[in-house]
Parts: structure tokens; C-alpha cells; sequence
């Protein structure tokens, strides 16, 4: 096949990748809008179990990331100034940058032609290929070139966030809560590699204007959350990479392809990113979509084999997603609870870790919580 994909990021990459090693005559060129070192964000979190399912695909690239990835099983919890760790959490934090050059470089010894600074401005141009995949994100051109057919909905979510590192690690998934005057603020901190932490702050509309965060300078709003959590970061500073506050933007799309164009990852759906699958569910989309090729479908049974197998796994993960999205819009509401029942209440709110497999998953967490409802 002759296969145009527009959008270089993790899902494009992976898909291409996967065809060319299975068959190394497929023609493949990817089109990115950005340089190849261009990137944004810092670093990204997957389950390890997610490690495993990409090794399905190409065992090489599992192996490349685990050399890369910084591991851990704890989430921490910090309210009221009080850390409760939960154990038998698997996750690995990787650099975004590294991700992107890990499938750069497989897709290059493969012979997957890419094309970086090549914004392709018109999607019906590239329809002369045997298949076109959309993997150009949120924004994507190629979901808004045919949305008759796509049929798209974006949700703007009431919280807003801000996407920051830190040299300060944090040795597993930290979720802080810190209430002031002017409301709650939550963090989001991880270690991605062995200096560097991502660390997403988030509030609601009426924290972030009451602290004037609307009207702050970026050395300011670095300033002003450094104070905030300046327990957290033990003397570390907050790093910003032209980090803007936005909304996070939730895409479904009633249907996924269009005549010889299939979407993937988040120009398909998204995922709030405290549940960490954004990137997991694009990539997973990839390993998807190449399964249902390997049966050797023409294109028009193939995406609509696609669509059929992954959207009801899409929209499951989407739901727990909102969920846990919905959580943290209105924790600021739980501000004053006690430590043991917030963190029992923040562990299980994407509905996914139900009391049973949070109990299965730490036993002693479980138990210091029955202590505690037995005292109430």
C-alpha cells in the first residue's frame, strides 16, 4: 500500500512503523508541521502493562523505552499537608522528546520516509494514497477537512491547567492538593528522567482568577505556584517551556473514518490526563488499526473492522476518563476531609480501581481505611 500519514507525533510514528515491519514494501511517508526536535509538553506516564502491549507490536521498541523510562509503583497522595503512598500502582514515566526519537529512529531503520516542517494544508491532496491516517491532534486539519463524515464533538472543560517541570523528582505518580485563600490548587508530578519531573498544576475558574492568574506574567505565575507548593518542591524551582493555561479539550468523533481516511489518537479522541492515557490510548489505537491490516482487508472493510474493535474500548476509557476529569473539578468541594477518605476517594474516582482492586492492589491501605471508617 501507499500510505500518507499526516501527523508526526506518537500514534502516526507507531503506525508506521508496525506496517513497514510487516510487509517492507508498503510506500509510507509521514508529514509533520514541526522540526523533528520540536516538542511540547515534558514528560509522559504509562501503565506498564502499556509497555507490554506495545512489545506485541514491535518488541524493539518495548525495549528502548524500558532502557529510557523511569519506573515505579506508588501513587502519593498529599492533603492537609499529610503524604499517604498507595502501592502496587505499575507505572513508567518517559521524556515526550525521547518517545518521539525512539519511533523516529525505528521508523527510519525501516525505511519509513519522514518529512518534518511539511504541513499538509490540503488533506484532499493526499487522498490519492491507498490509505490516509489522521494523526495530527486535537486541533487536527483532517478531522475538520470532512466533519460531515467524522461528525465531531469538543467539550472546553471548566478547570484550567498548566503544563510545567521541575528538577525536583518525585519517585512515583504524586497528586497534591494545596488549599489557600484564593482556592484549591492541584498538582499532577512525576519523574520522567533522572533530573527532570512533569509537574501539571490545575484549578478551577474561580481559584485562578482570584489569584490573578488570568493577568500574571509567565515569571510571575511561576513565582506565585512556586509559593504554593513550595513544600513540594523543597527549594526547586518550577520550569516553563511557554507554557500557556489552557482547558482541556475533550474530542469524540461519531465516526472514525471517511472513504480511504481513518483518525487516530487525540484527532480521534482524547483522554483527561489524569488518568494518564492520552498518549497510551493513540498508541494503542495504532497497534489496533495495524492488527486489523495484518488480516489483509482492503482499506474500506479495514477501518470499518477498526471502528467496530476500538471505539467501544475508546469509549469505556473515555468514560473512566470524565469521571476522574469530573473528580477533579469539583475537589475543591472535598477540601476539608480528612486524609485517609480523600485518598480512598481520589483512588477509585475514574470508577476503573473499584474498592475491590484497590483492597487486591494494597492491603495495608485497605486496612488503615477500614480502621478509619470503624472510628466513624
Amino acid at each position: 500500500m501507499k500510505i500518507h500519514v499526516i501527523g508526526g507525533g506518537p500514534a502516526g510514528l507507531y503506525f508506521s512503523l508496525l506496517m513497514k515491519q510487516f510487509d517492507r514494501s508498503h510506500e509510507i511517508h509521514v508529514f509533520e508541521r514541526n522540526a523533528a526536535d520540536n516538542t511540547f509538553g515534558w514528560g509522559v506516564v504509562f501503565s506498564r502493562r502499556t509497555l507490554e502491549i506495545l512489545g506485541q507490536g514491535d518488541p524493539a521498541i518495548q525495549q528502548a523505552l524500558q532502557r529510557r523510562a523511569m519506573q515505579w509503583e506508588n501513587v502519593d497522595i498529599i492533603h492537609r499537608g499529610v503524604k499517604t503512598s498507595v502501592l502496587g500502582n505499575h507505572f513508567a514515566g518517559i521524556s515526550r522528546i525521547d518517545l518521539l526519537q525512539v519511533l523516529q529512529g525505528r521508523c527510519r531503520e525501516l525505511g519509513v520516509e519522514l518529512h518534518f516542517e511539511a504541513e499538509v494544508t490540503d488533506v484532499r491532496s493526499r487522498q490519492d494514497a491507498d490509505l490516509v491516517i489522521g494523526s495530527d491532534g486535537v486541533g487536527s486539519r483532517v478531522r475538520s477537512t470532512f466533519p460531515d463524515s467524522f461528525r465531531p464533538s469538543i467539550q472546553e472543560c471548566r478547570n484550567r491547567y498548566i503544563w510545567l517541570g521541575s528538577p525536583r523528582l518525585f519517585h512515583g505518580l504524586t497528586l497534591i492538593f494545596r488549599t489557600r485563600d484564593e482556592g484549591m490548587f492541584m498538582a499532577h508530578a512525576y519523574k520522567f528522567q533522572p533530573d527532570c519531573s512533569t509537574f501539571i498544576v490545575e484549578c478551577d475558574e474561580g481559584a485562578w482568577r482570584r489569584a490573578g492568574l488570568h493577568e500574571l506574567e509567565e515569571p510571575a505565575t511561576l513565582a506565585f505556584l512556586q509559593d504554593v507548593f513550595a513544600e513540594d518542591l523543597d527549594g526547586a524551582p518550577l520550569l516553563s517551556n511557554n507554557s500557556p493555561w489552557i482547558q482541556f479539550l475533550l474530542v469524540k468523533n461519531q465516526q472514525w473514518y471517511h472513504e480511504n481516511v481513518a483518525l487516530l489518537g487525540d484527532a480521534c479522541h482524547t483522554a483527561h490526563f489524569s488518568i494518564g492515557s492520552g498518549t497510551k490510548l493513540a498508541l494503542e489505537d495504532s497497534l489496533a488499526l495495524f492488527e486489523v491490516f495484518r488480516e489483509g482487508p482492503p482499506v474500506p472493510e479495514g477501518l470499518r473492522r477498526y471502528q467496530e474493535r476500538r471505539k467501544p474500548v475508546v469509549d469505556s476509557l473515555q468514560e473512566a476518563a470524565n469521571s476522574s476529569l469530573h473528580w477533579f473539578e469539583t475537589a475543591y468541594q472535598k477540601a476539608d476531609w480528612e486524609v485517609i477518605p480523600f485518598a480512598w476517594d481520589c483512588m477509585t474516582r475514574s470508577k476503573r480501581v473499584d474498592d475491590t482492586r484497590l483492597r487486591q492492589r494494597d492491603p495495608a491501605f485497605a486496612a488503615r481505611y477500614d480502621e478509619y471508617q470503624r472510628g466513624h
